[in-house]
Order: structure tokens, then sequence, then C-alpha cells
């Protein structure tokens, strides 16, 4: 029955570990993109007519959302505990 217990909270210990590193990254990769956008906006507007940076920013926008979506537990495409459903519907089959 300890055993069970320990495991628990292994688990419980490793998933929230996890939780935290993907909210770090993602304000580590917002840092990353509020200083890296505006140079590449500075170096787009001093050197051409042409609106080259809204690329970058759009992609890593739209890549640093999902990031912030994941790192702070918003799943739109699955219903909420679906992954938890899913480990456990893994490891009874095991």
């Amino acid at each position: 029955m300890e055993t069970e217990f320990t495991n628990n909270d292994n688990y419980k210990y490793q998933k929230a570990k996890d939780k935290v590193e993907a909210i770090k990254g993602f304000y580590g990769n917002l840092i990353a993109y509020c200083i890296v956008i505006p140079i590449l906006a500075y170096i787009n507007y001093n050197t051409t007519s042409f609106p080259w940076a809204i690329f970058p920013a759009l992609g890593w926008g739209f890549g640093l959302t999902m990031n912030g979506l994941y790192a702070f537990g918003y799943n739109p495409f699955f219903v909420k505990n679906w992954e938890e459903r899913k480990i456990k519907q893994y490891m009874q089959e095991s």
C-alpha cells in the first residue's frame, strides 16, 4: 500500500515539475520574442519598404500562443482530462 502511495506522489511530483518546466519555457520564449521581433522590425524598417518582419512575428507569435496554451493547461482540441484518461487506459492495458 505504501508503494502505491509513493508512486502516486512521484507521479504528481513529476507532473507538477513538467508543468513548471513548460511555464518556464514559455516565459523564456516570450522574452526572446519581445527582444528579437523589435530588432527585426527595426532592421526591416531601415533596409527595405517591404514589411517582411511581419512573417517571423506572425509565425513565432502563433507558436508562442500554442506554447502558452499548452503551458497553462488550455487545450481547445481535446476535452479536459483527455490525457489523464489515455494514460490510465494505456497503463491498464500493459
